[in-house]
């Protein structure tokens, strides 16, 4: 029999575990699986059958042997799911998981099979009607398959994964089933209930006539019996006075009888007392008998001559026992055991002695025994036992009569006493029987009366009881007439309800089984706008109530109303949600990032609520009691990957008949009561469709609407705590009312359903029946004036709704930037906060109007300083334009079509444009914004006055200008939307003026908050994160910070951790002894730990709650470089207050920052204070030049570099000590040490070398202490100030950021401009709410657009250069012929990878060869219009995209094969069309230096520019070569002057006439007003610099070099 192996996605928790797997679906075995003695073992077990086979039993043939039944009966069943890139990069990594394998590939259930599954389980459902079971089965699938098709687009829009399965198909059906029987049966109850309560009520009202006949006959009775009884009364009146008369003789008697009785109990007293003396002796003579017995009397008469002791005692006894005093002479031991002789008969005469009557004389003859010192029972017993006991008898016996005799005369008075008692009580008798004989007769009478009256006063109740439930019955029938009339309308619902239960089970099992997981807008789209529709066109129609609301069939108003009293917001999303929640039969999994969700769970569970974390020390044995005592577990921070030793029990995989489940290898016992929440603070995970499946996904992520009302709370609570505390406790109350009145309807109702029998009669229930109908009454009041005052109070909560909406506004855009960055994530926790702050920040006023105002405005500012602090430079501008324009669409300032328009551009294709000034892209812009209304006419306009339009078009800065014509009286966003079609590069700048026109300059300020105010906002919960950026070293605030406070390494409260190898048990220790004693704790790169992460969160959640109140942690991490790299768990920065250090951005905040690094007692440091604060002034500057340049790209710096603070305080630190040391300003020694070594030793660029060097001449010489400096166009050098003073220097003389700041023309910040705005825009543009209705319809399959494009490709290339017959053509192998052999043979290696790779690629894509990693890879390059990674290894730099590489590569083929043709000199040589263009240079050089016999080392390049171009040459010069296919960035050629002349605007890099390019003696170059302009081959400069090209200027070279002039060959 064979055994499986089945494993699954969840099994592999390691991906180690597949190598095993790999190996032994390729062999059948796993290397080194068993250790050596189990090989032994098992070759051994196997030997006999290998013989019997007749094959040799060596150990080989053994294992083989083996190894093959293994094969044959062994089966391996994997079962991974597709989803995701998972699969695909295991079957490559471990092919044998596809070679070796029968792959079945589950696909989707079709339609049939939903509607075919579901009609067999709906077969077995009794509760639906047979002709209904076709259509519901048809709604199930159709909802199934409508949830798919909704995710997808839920997907595309909202990047939220939601999956279904069959299983989750399965679920629904049972689900259905269940529901379906649960709310039958609560219906039938309700309906009987009010039948029931309607019957009692039907019932009460016949009975009222017939009571009123019955009270009639009773009153007629009643007469009779009243009369009856009244001649009674007078017999009875007669007797009773005789009685009386003969009582009073029988009183007198009575007390003469009492007197004796008196005396007579006193004499009996005193008798009693005394004999109650003798007692003690008669006990002690009783208790010394029983110390005798027959046994220790028969030893004492055994005695031969006993002692004394004992002869004298037994002579006492028969002197005390001689009958009538006649005293024996013989008393001698002789004697007396003759008397003791029958030893029964001597103890039976002691024990009947009498002991009152003892006769004198043998009282006077015991005298001398009694005397005697030795008769005593102590002495006695040392001689025998049975003496003791006769001694005590004897003197014990004698102290009783001693006594009694005292008694006697009491006695004889007693008895006399006695005897007259009873002479009196005798007469007494007499008299008293007299009386009973009067009083039984008057007993008689008396009784015949009582029952006269009985009767009369039963008749009189019974009357009166008729007359109250008449009273009653009319009580509860007009009391209970309005449920009459409402029970028969409920009755009529519930019958109506019951018609269409079939059709509402289904739509609300469909709303609880699938629509967990979306937001508000999907689940009304897929409830009303394609489930109910799709009912109403079924063949045969499901009977459905026509507005149904899912909620009121699942939870009712008291229900709902309990949970918002446990905490559950109260928009209508929680609502669902807490619904869906309760009625889910797959276990809840809750995604709250918000933790809203999680608090409510909590409180509403409170102490029955289990609260564990997977990965949580001993979580599973907590899990494991929790699944035996039926207990609600909450497993609270889920990631998205579940620990796999929870399948089972997320998947209810029972065992032993759903008695236990599967935890790991243990067997755990499962209590039916068990329940499990599963909860996630992710805020959108991307679950497996596995676990989807088990679990009901249920969205608990804050709603705008639901923030808006919590947010409107907390401001009316800090404004109006009056208002809101009256607002919260009218809420309670009517939830309070809601929960009353239902438990009342249902009281009433249990009251009159089990009332039996004549309930009328039962008053109590009567009169409870009625107070409850008040008190409901009462509430229905109450409820109403509720109502009134609650309208009241929430007009006055509503002045305070534009400050909620406001803030819960910029919550939700805040939340949105974890779109742009994974960094970016912000709790409501830590947003409540900062609004909490503002509202207390914002200024008071009288007028509620100006206060909301003022709330407004402080609101929006708090929260954009919080969250920019923590975002990247280039991000701010975005997060800003995106609260913009979120205000005015919410404020209706802006029309939504022209935002769409700004952000989109949907600019017309194919058209040309008419005027020079606008590209045909701006062109296509004006003809779509013509289309609108507003717009009318701009195209003609534009066309009509070109002149007025290009002057606005080609200036500098078309922002801050007029719009021509009436445009200019247009709205500031329609002149955005103008602006973005004809100026794109300068929007940035627009948006930014945009932003300040509309929100205030305050949001356009690049100062960045000082760390101190930062510092006070952060807490043990709330640490601080530093994210990194190059050069910027934030924890050096952290450290001046703690000086300040007193945290430093020396006093060690202060804690600095890098993390790295081995580091994170010392962190962890500092952070626990920092918690503990208030430490400050900093720990740098967090990155680097990327394992250590979760413990950290933990560790820090830990600490938040009960740590030392100064205890703070730091934290620094660089961001990732993408967003799938991204580690940094949610939690820490969720809760963390985010910094980023960046060098700010624009040359106005990176001077006022180079300026901060200083204060005015630095500015005073110096004894040469003029000299010292203007190269000061003139070094901040430098600095923010050269940090802020490399926004330009390449044309700033050829390679970015780490410029820092330290740089610059370090080279003011080196200013001071020569300007101290020496008598004349050290110009170039402080150029030098700033050039080269503080700011040069970061540089790696010989021309970035120069630049650096360049701008230091420029800004400090020695005319800057004439006043004659300019720093920039417009921006002299400032005068003495103090510190405050060049800070408002800036503010006041710096002009707008502009290239010129620089040294760069405008059009250097074009082309990043262009791409910035293109990049803001399109950010902001994701960041929009998404139209769902978007589809994708008719979209070419990623693998068709690749196969076409792969086959035009292969069909354009030429074959390879066949070197050895072009070798063969070539009669001397001159420098130009060997370039050209060393390009074809550079074209031949990458066309034909170019072939190998496609070729390989549409084999792949045919399934002909496996798909690798390589081939994947070129695949996405073709898809996404990139060049191959392993084209551009064996290619030449190039920036452009693969259509225009290709191009491109086809037409340098095509220079190479005209070259090739016959090997001589193009006529110009197409420089960019080289592989390696120095080699065509090097070749120009060899050629004249062969020629002229020159040494080759000593050699130049002159370049002489004609004014030709191409076409105009025929025939190459005679020496040197002609060059075309060059272009200058950073400024033109002038060719009428044959100089470099300063660019055009908008003219980025104007193509060179062709170059002459010729060989001379280096020493003869002409170097005299020329410019040194590097060559490169690409945009990107740096790496691809070619050579170097002297060209002829006027101005001074610096220009150009600040300039960043350069020649390209590729554009």
């Amino acid at each position: 029999m064979g055994t499986v192996f089945l494993m699954t996605d969840a099994q592999v928790a390691d991906e180690q575990f597949l190598v095993l797997v790999n190996d032994f679906l390729a062999s059948g075995e796993i290397p080194d699986l068993f250790p050596d003695d189990e090989v032994e073992s098992i070759i051994n077990s196997v030997r006999n059958e290998v013989k019997g086979r007749g094959l040799l039993d060596s150990k080989e043939t053994c294992w083989k042997f083996f190894i093959e039944r293994v094969r044959r009966q062994l089966k391996v069943a994997l079962c991974f799911s597709p989803v995701g890139s998972r699969l695909r990069v295991r079957s490559r990594r471990f092919p044998a998981i596809v070679s070796c394998v029968a792959i079945d590939w589950f696909q989707e259930w079709p339609r049939e099979a939903l509607e075919s599954v579901s009609l067999r389980f709906l077969r077995e459902t009794e509760a639906v009607e047979d002709s209904l079971k076709s259509s519901i089965s048809k709604f199930m699938a159709y909802v199934h398959t409508s949830v798919n098709e909704i995710s997808r687009l839920y997907l595309s829009n909202e990047r939220r994964y939601n999956y279904t399965t069959p299983k989750s198909f399965l679920e629904q059906i049972k689900l259905y089933q269940n529901l379906l029987l649960k709310k039958g049966k609560d219906l039938k109850a309700k309906m009987e209930r009010l039948e029931n309560g309607l019957e009692k009520l039907k019932s009460t009202s016949a009975q009222v006539d017939e009571l009123k006949a019955k009270l009639a006959a009773q009153e007629v009775e009643l007469k009779q019996k009243n009369d009856d009884a009244d001649k009674l009364i007078q017999v009875v009146g007669v007797e009773t006075e005789k009685v009386s008369r003969e009582k009073a003789i029988a009183d007198e008697e009575e007390q003469k009888v009492a007197l004796i009785a008196q005396e007579v109990e006193q004499k009996q007293k005193d008798c009693e007392e005394d004999l109650a003396k003798a007692e003690p002796a008669l006990a002690a003579a009783q208790a010394a008998l029983n110390t005798l017995n027959k046994k220790n009397l028969t030893e004492l008469r055994s005695f031969g001559s006993p002692p004394s002791a004992v002869s004298n005692v037994t002579a006492a006894v028969m002197v005390l026992m001689a009958p009538g005093g006649r005293i024996p002479k013989d008393r001698s031991w002789k004697a007396a055991k003759a008397s003791m002789a029958r030893v029964d008969g001597f103890l039976d005469s002691l024990i009947k002695f009498d002991k009152e009557n003892i006769h004198e004389n043998c009282l006077k003859a015991l005298q001398p025994y009694l005397q005697d010192p030795k008769f005593k029972p102590e002495f006695v017993t040392t001689k025998s036992l049975a003496a003791a006991g006769l001694c005590s008898w004897v003197l014990n016996i004698v102290r009783f009569h001693a006594v009694f005799c005292e008694v006697q005369p009491k006695r004889q008075a007693l008895s006399k006493a006695n005897a007259e008692l009873a002479a009196a009580q005798d007469k007494l008798a007499s008299i008293k029987a007299k009386i009973a004989r009067l009083n039984e007769n008057l007993r008689k009478l008396t009784a015949k009366f009582e029952k006269a009256t009985s009767d009369k006063l039963k008749c009189q109740q019974e009357a009166e009881a008729t007359a109250c439930t008449i009273a009653l019955a009319n009580r509860l029938v007009g009391g209970l007439a309005s449920e009459d009339v409402r029970w028969a309308e409920a009755v009529k619902d519930f019958k109506q309800q019951h018609s269409t239960l079939c059709g509402d089970v289904l739509l609300i099992t469909a709303f609880v089984s699938y629509l967990g997981y979306f937001t508000k807008k999907y689940r009304q789209d897929l409830l009303d706008g394609i489930w109910r529709p799709y009912l109403q066109q079924l063949e045969v129609p499901i009977p459905v109530t026509p507005s149904l609301d899912p909620l009121t069939m699942l939870a009712d108003d008291a229900d709902v109303a309990a949970w918002q009293n446990e905490g559950l917001p109260a928009d209508r999303m929680s609502t669902e949600n807490a619904t869906i929640l309760s009625t889910c039969e797959r276990w809840p999994l809750m995604v709250d990032p918000q933790l809203q969700g999680i608090k409510w769970i909590k409180t509403k569970y409170g102490e029955d609520l289990r609260v564990i974390r997977i990965g949580q020390k001993g979580y599973l044995d907590r899990l494991e009691q929790a699944l035996a005592a039926g207990e609600l577990v909450l497993i609270e921070n889920l990631e998205e990957f579940v620990d796999p030793v929870l399948g089972p029990l997320l998947g209810r995989e029972t065992i032993k008949k759903g008695r236990c489940i599967k935890i790991g290898d243990k067997e755990c016992d499962l209590n039916p009561a068990f329940r499990l929440i599963l909860h996630t603070k992710l805020a959108n995970p991307h679950f497996q469709p596995e676990l989807q499946a088990q679990c009901t996904l249920i969205n608990f992520t804050v709603t705008r609407d639901g923030l808006e009302d919590q947010l409107l709370a907390a401001v009316v609570n800090m404004e109006r705590p009056d208002l809101e505390e009256l607002k919260s406790s009218l809420t309670k109350q009517q939830n309070g009312f809601k929960i009353t009145l239902k438990t009342l309807e249902d009281n009433l109702l249990s009251r009159l359903s089990s009332a039996s029998g004549n309930f009328l009669e039962d008053t109590v229930l009567v009169e409870n029946l009625e107070v409850t109908k008040q008190t409901a009454a009462e509430i229905g009041e109450k409820v109403q004036e509720s109502k009134v005052t609650e309208a009241k109070i929430n007009e006055a909560r509503e002045h305070y709704r534009p400050a909620a909406a406001r803030a819960s506004l910029l919550y939700f855009t805040m939340n949105d930037l974890h779109a742009i960055h994974p960094m970016y994530q912000f709790s409501l926790k830590a947003f409540r906060l900062v609004f909490q702050k503002a509202i207390e920040r914002a200024p008071p006023d009288e007028s509620l109007e100006a206060r909301v105002l003022n709330l407004i405005d402080s609101i929006t500012f708090s929260v954009f300083q919080y969250t920019t602090r923590g975002l990247f430079e280039c991000d701010k501008l975005t997060y800003t334009a995106q609260v913009t324009f979120q205000v005015l669409l919410m404020s209706k300032e802006i029309n939504a079509v022209e935002l769409d328009f700004l952000l989109r551009y949907p600019a017309q294709t194919r058209v040309t444009s008419p005027v020079d000034f606008l590209s045909n892209h701006s062109w296509g812009g004006i003809k779509a914004l013509s289309s609108m209304e507003e717009f009318r006419n701009l195209d003609r306009d534009i066309e009509g006055s070109a002149k007025r339009w290009k002057k606005f078009v080609e200036s500098e800065c078309p922002e801050k200008e007029k719009f021509p014509q009436e445009w200019k009286n247009k709205s500031a966003l329609q002149r955005l939307c103008i602006l973005r079609a004809i100026r794109p590069d300068r929007m940035t700048y627009a948006v930014r003026d945009f932003v300040e026109e509309k929100l205030g300059s305050k949001y356009v300020v690049g100062r960045s908050l000082d760390f101190a105010t930062t510092f006070e906002e952060s807490g043990p919960a709330t640490p601080v994160f530093f994210i990194l950026s190059p050069g910027v070293d934030p924890l050096k605030d952290v450290e001046k910070q703690g000086k300040k406070l007193g945290y430093t390494f020396n006093n060690r409260n202060f804690h600095n951790v890098s993390l790295g190898q081995g580091q994170e048990v010392v962190a962890e220790q500092a952070l626990d002894l920092a918690a503990k004693e208030g430490h400050w704790v900093i720990l740098q790169n967090i990155h680097l730990v990327a394992k250590w992460l979760s413990s950290l969160e933990k560790k820090l959640e830990q600490h938040s709650e009960g740590s030392h109140q100064d205890f703070r942690v730091f934290i620094s991490a660089e961001p990732a470089p993408s967003s799938e790299s991204h580690i940094i768990p949610q939690g820490i920065l969720e809760n963390s207050i985010k910094i980023t250090n960046e060098a700010p951005t624009g040359m106005h905040a990176n001077l006022h920052k180079a300026l901060d690094n200083f204060n005015q007692d630095t500015l005073e440091m110096c004894t040469r204070e003029h000299e010292f604060k203007s190269i000061l002034f003139a070094l901040c500057y430098f600095h923010a030049v050269v940090a802020e340049r490399r926004k330009f790209g390449p044309q700033g710096w050829n390679r970015s570099y780490p410029f820092n603070t330290g740089d610059l305080t370090i080279s003011v630190n080196v200013l001071y000590n020569y300007l101290e040391a020496s008598s004349k300003v050290p110009y170039d020694d402080l150029r030098y040490l700033f050039g080269e070594i503080m700011y040069g030793g970061h540089i790696t660029d010989d021309w970035d070398r120069r630049l650096c060097r360049t701008y230091l001449e420029e800004f400090i010489k020695p005319e800057m202490l004439e006043g004659e400096l300019l720093l920039a166009p417009g921006f002299p050098l400032p005068a003495n100030m103090d510190y405050n003073g060049y800070h408002q220097y800036i503010d006041d003389a710096l002009p707008p950021e502009s290239p010129y700041l620089y040294g760069l023309h405008p059009n250097a910040e074009i082309g990043f401009l262009t791409q910035t705005s293109e990049k803001l825009f399109r950010t902001v543009l994701e960041m929009q709410p998404r139209d769902s209705s978007t589809g994708d319809g008719g979209v070419v399959t990623r693998e068709e657009t690749v196969k076409a494009l792969l086959e035009e490709m292969l069909e354009k290339l030429m074959d390879e250069f066949n070197i050895a017959e072009l070798m063969a053509k070539v009669e001397e192998r001159t420098p130009y012929a060997v370039v050209a052999f060393q390009e074809c043979e550079r074209m031949n290696i990458l066309t034909s990878e170019i072939k190998r790779s496609l070729k390989e690629l549409d084999l792949g894509l045919k399934g002909e060869l496996t798909m690798t990693s390589d081939m994947e890879n070129l695949q996405n390059a073709l898809f996404l219009d990139m060049v191959p990674e392993s084209w551009t290894k064996k290619a030449y730099p190039s920036t452009a995209s693969l259509g225009s590489w290709f191009a491109d590569l086809l037409a340098r083929i095509k220079e190479l094969e005209a070259w090739t043709g016959d090997f001589s000199l193009p006529s110009t040589v197409w420089l960019a069309g080289f592989f390696n263009p120095q080699s065509i240079l090097t070749a120009i050089m060899q050629c004249t230096a062969r020629k002229n016999g020159w040494p080759l080392d000593k050699m130049a390049l002159q370049c002489d520019v004609t004014k030709k171009n191409r076409d105009d040459f025929a025939s190459p010069p005679r020496e040197g070569a002609y060059v075309h296919g060059l272009f200058l960035e950073g400024a033109r050629w002038d060719a009428q002057a044959g100089i470099i002349t300063d660019a055009r605007l908008k003219e980025l890099t104007p193509a060179m006439p062709v170059v002459f390019l010729k060989a001379i003696p280096a020493d003869k170059q002409d170097l005299h007003n020329m410019y040194p302009c590097p060559v490169y081959k690409t945009h990107q400069r740096g790496p691809t610099y070619v050579w170097t090209f002297n060209l002829k200027t006027k101005e001074n070279p610096s220009k150009w070099v600040l300039a960043g002039v350069a020649l390209l060959l590729q554009v």
